[in-house]
């Protein structure tokens, strides 16, 4: 169930997005992979929601998975909510900011430890902070 704090009309979304940043986030888009430069990213820091500001995940919980698409095993307690996709001719698990309500991306179990989980996420739904 997602449980959104923020809650814009499309309009507002499409105004304060860039064309790839709404397709992701608003219309459940996929951006292509190795395309966004987050998925090398390898500072400090902390990955926010691209829509709300919202922080998500910690950079020490990010590796390389190989997908193509920035990767964590955890996201900050709180920080996403999920639900079932079945497009694609597929189910999996959708995750979302649990703020705005915008696509991150998807959650798979084949992760490394300690979770096992990859958390699969488009760069375009991403902004990093970068810790001083």
């Amino acid at each position: 169930m997602i449980d959104k704090t923020v809650e814009k009309s499309e309009a507002e979304w499409q105004t304060e997005l860039d064309p790839l940043q709404y397709h992701v986030l608003r219309k459940h888009g996929t951006e292509r992979a190795f395309t966004s430069p987050l998925n090398d990213e390898k500072r400090t820091g902390t990955f926010r929601c691209a829509g709300c500001g919202e922080p998500l995940f910690d950079s020490k919980t990010k590796y390389e998975s190989g997908s193509g698409w920035p990767s964590f095993w955890a996201p900050l307690n709180g920080a996403v909510d999920t639900s079932v996709d079945r497009s694609h001719f597929m189910t999996r698990t959708e995750v979302h900011c649990a703020k705005c309500g915008g696509h991150l991306g998807h959650v798979f179990p084949d992760g490394p430890r300690p979770t096992g989980e990859r958390y699969c996420m488009n760069g375009a739904a991403l902004e990093f902070e970068e810790k001083k």
